[in-house]
């Protein structure tokens, strides 16, 4: 276990998040989903990934989510890592 401390976002940095839901999305709802990268994973669920802007935008996103009816499996912010878009 490692006592490095790891840097925390300030209020202003962008946070890369990782949205899994139960099920498959087709890649057309990229848009609705601001751009987001659609990743079907061979279980059967989505994965949504991105950068979102603040807290006000990811719980935009999970109403979107909400509002497709579609279960919402798990939601977890990236480590950004400068050999990986995101």
């Amino acid at each position: 276990m490692s006592n490095e401390l790891k840097p925390k976002p300030t209020p202003n940095q962008t946070m890369i998040y990782q949205i899994k839901i139960k099920g498959h999305l087709a890649r057309e709802w990229t848009d609705w989903f601001e751009g987001l990268t659609i990743t079907l994973e061979e279980d059967g669920n989505t994965l949504l990934t991105g950068p979102v802007l603040d807290q006000a935008a990811l719980h935009g996103l999970l109403k979107k989510v909400r509002d497709l009816g579609m279960p919402l499996v798990s939601v977890s912010p990236v480590q950004f890592d400068e050999t990986h878009p995101y």
